[in-house]
């Protein structure tokens, strides 16, 4: 309702593979000067399916089909360069390891990044824009108090893009849509001010559409009864776990391959073990050893500090890692024997972790389901320049919301769209799509 994208996000996927598929129509023919025919596009069917089902997958993972596509425009045109970039990239290394097929495509994939490119710029940005301009904006009546109230007012009516606008702040005017809180709803029942020409909608769930998180100050005993005490299906439960297992093997594999070049590295910058043993929370509040990859000057074991915090730095070596994840992927023990998931709520290290339970009401509750290596928190909070993870009660608290989202709404799909935007954050670093 507030941002009305699903139709539009078809269409955007939709009218992507047009221009992926009239791309290589049009790189044939500047290739070979000549209409292709049938004979000619037969060797290029199989592979470059191939390489279109990849390249959505890509396209996805990057944000390409989100609704930040359809809000923030203007972020766009960088997006799909260096997504395009990418995908051409994975052609290459398709072809070269897949041989098979018999075609030596070198030139033909620089035409067609290209040619490709032209193609979806004019999609996305002339038809598209034509086919699904900004909708009229029904006027809203916003009954809802504190900083999360101000914040959602804040950013609806700062886009235009968004299908609604608040007029008004005021029970005395209420408009045909009502975004109310609990309380004030309360008030407009026994008041009998809430009429049948009227629509009403509950503040916490326009919060939740519009910022993918969950509004803290509404929380409370009922809501986690609702949420998340609920035991999670059977099918998922096993299916998240198979996952996990071909994940860790995946991940120690790599392991193996790196840390002969993470020793080297870290000897280069001084002494110190290269893996640490850290102490953390599991699901409900048990004591876990984690693995990782030594990324600072000490070796912390219980530190209830942050990265300003202390003497304590990050290493050259570390930041590399830190910003690569690759200082995780020791964790693959702790996948493997179950204490940790692939996705999930981050854990904390005891001492940080103590901390913030003394300063954040429910914040045990993030430990309801199975600590993962990547989150919903991960791939959608952007912190201050150069951490890559809280480094405050303030950023803290807004991981605890998007955390609180991925409790309310665990699934395969979102674990699926959490682990694509990871793979976008390793190796695009687009964070801020």
């Amino acid at each position: 309702m507030i941002i009305g994208g699903r139709r539009a996000l078809f269409f955007l996927f939709a009218g992507d593979i047009v221009a992926f598929v009239a791309a290589l129509y049009f790189t044939l023919w500047f290739r070979y000067l000549e209409l292709p025919t049938v004979v000619t596009l037969s060797p290029y069917v199989v592979p470059f399916a191939i390489l279109f089902i990849l390249w959505t997958l890509v396209f996805y993972s990057a944000g390409l089909y989100s609704k930040r596509t359809l809000l923030f425009p203007s972020k766009l045109p960088d997006a799909l360069l260096k997504t395009q970039l990418a995908n051409i990239f994975f052609a290459a290394l398709f072809f070269f390891f897949v041989p098979a097929f018999g075609i030596a495509p070198k030139t033909i994939l620089a035409l067609y990044l290209v040619i490709s490119l032209a193609l979806i710029f004019f999609w996305r940005f002339t038809v598209f824009a034509r086919l699904m301009p900004p909708r009229k904006r029904e006027s809203a009546t916003l009954l809802a108090g504190g900083a999360e109230a101000d914040e959602l007012f804040n950013e609806v009516n700062g886009n235009p893009r968004y299908g609604i606008v608040f007029s008004s702040h005021s029970s005395g005017d209420l408009r045909p849509l009502v975004v109310a809180d609990g309380a004030h709803l309360d008030t407009l029942l026994a008041s009998n001010l809430i009429r049948d020409e009227r629509h009403v909608v509950a503040f916490e769930d326009v919060y939740e559409e519009v910022f993918d998180r969950i509004p803290l100050s509404r929380l409370g005993g009922a809501w986690f009864r609702e949420n998340v005490a609920a035991r999670d299906p059977i099918s998922y439960r096993i299916t998240k776990r198979c996952i996990d297992i071909l994940g860790g093997l995946l991940m120690g594999v790599i392991t193996l391959a790196i840390a002969p070049l993470v020793f080297i590295g870290n000897r280069l910058e001084g002494s110190g073990p290269l893996f640490l043993r850290q102490e953390r929370f599991g699901q409900h509040g048990k004591r876990i050893i984690a693995y990782k990859f030594r990324s600072m000057q000490k070796d912390l074991r219980a530190s209830s500090e942050w990265v300003h915090e202390g003497k304590n730095r990050v290493t050259k070596v570390g930041a590399f890692l830190r910003q690569t994840s690759l200082d995780e992927f020791p964790q693959f023990i702790n996948v493997l024997k179950g204490g940790l998931s692939l996705i999930g709520p981050r854990n904390d290290i005891i001492g940080l972790g103590e901390r913030l339970m003394e300063a954040l009401p429910y914040y045990k509750e993030r430990y309801a389901v199975i600590p993962g290596i990547t989150g919903w928190a991960q791939v959608n909070q952007r912190y201050e320049p150069g951490n890559v993870s809280p480094q405050s009660i303030e950023e803290t608290k807004v991981r605890l919301a998007y955390d609180f989202y991925y409790l309310k709404h665990r699934s395969l799909g979102l674990d699926l769209i959490i682990a694509l935007r990871t793979v976008k954050r390793m190796f695009f670093r687009l964070s801020s799509w």
